[in-house]
């Protein structure tokens, strides 16, 4: 589903160089659910960026369903990101725009019949417990009721994965409960999840509930994987020849 053999990514700079991700390896199955914690300069956004290729690797190669991104020729971009569902921190409703016009206009921009978005649109409410609500403008709505229109939005095209940024970070702590369990139940359907997020309690109580997989990243690297626990000893060698002093999660 998801491959990363070897990826980096460094930005350039006036003066100098900044290495975002470094030597990167990891493989995601078709149907996992993976958290990928990180606190803020871990690489957690531009492994994201990568993904949607709003970003290309320095070094290294990404291959999601198949595809080589390194190889993907520019017009066939929209074709690979309709493959996957996207859920941002910020929600990115139009606010003069009802719930079922946000769903409906992720598909109206793809070209998708209207015949087709009357009976999607209303399904994609209804997974999110949102079809009585389908009328309402976005700031009639609580955040998580907002966050979940953004979730229903990922899920209208059908997409073969989600990717979600920080999904809980304009949330209340029981709201972000309840979207991450929406997660877990999207999840139960066949559909990868991968929620990206700095959210480390939240995570490991919902983690040891649903036994997901945990990868952290810290100064650009994977430092832990709950797959692969050969990770954290490698990582553990490296951040001591480097003298990396890593900031716990509290």
């Amino acid at each position: 589903m998801i491959d990363f053999e070897h990826v980096s990514k460094t930005y350039e700079t006036h003066n100098s160089e900044n290495v975002a991700l470094e030597d990167i390896s990891l493989h995601i199955d078709e149907g996992e659910f993976v958290w990928v914690l990180g606190h803020s300069g871990a690489g957690k956004s531009t492994f994201i960026k990568l993904m949607q290729m709003e970003e290309r690797a320095t070094g290294g190669t990404i291959t999601i369903n198949g595809q080589n991104l390194n190889k993907i020729k520019r017009k066939k971009v929209p074709f690979l990101r309709r493959e996957m569902g996207v859920v941002f921190q910020d929600f990115r409703l139009i606010p003069t725009m009802t719930v079922y016009e946000n769903v409906a206009f992720a598909m109206r921009v793809t070209n998708i019949s209207t015949k087709h978005i009357k009976s999607r649109v209303p399904f994609a409410l209804s997974l999110v417990g949102l079809e009585d609500k389908m009328d309402r403008l976005p700031d009639e709505l609580s955040g998580g009721e907002q966050q979940r229109v953004a979730v229903a939005r990922a899920l209208v095209h059908g997409p073969k994965f989600i990717i979600a940024d920080e999904p809980t970070g304009n949330l209340d702590p029981e709201m972000s409960m309840d979207i991450m369990q929406l997660f877990e139940a999207i999840n139960k359907v066949g559909i990868t999840v991968v929620v990206v997020t700095h959210e480390h309690q939240l995570v490991h109580k919902l983690a040891a509930k649903y036994h997901n997989r945990i990868i952290t990243l810290a100064h650009g690297l994977v430092k832990s994987d709950t797959a692969d626990p050969l990770v954290a000893e490698e990582y553990a060698q490296l951040a001591a020849e480097r003298g990396y002093e890593d900031e716990e999660f509290v």
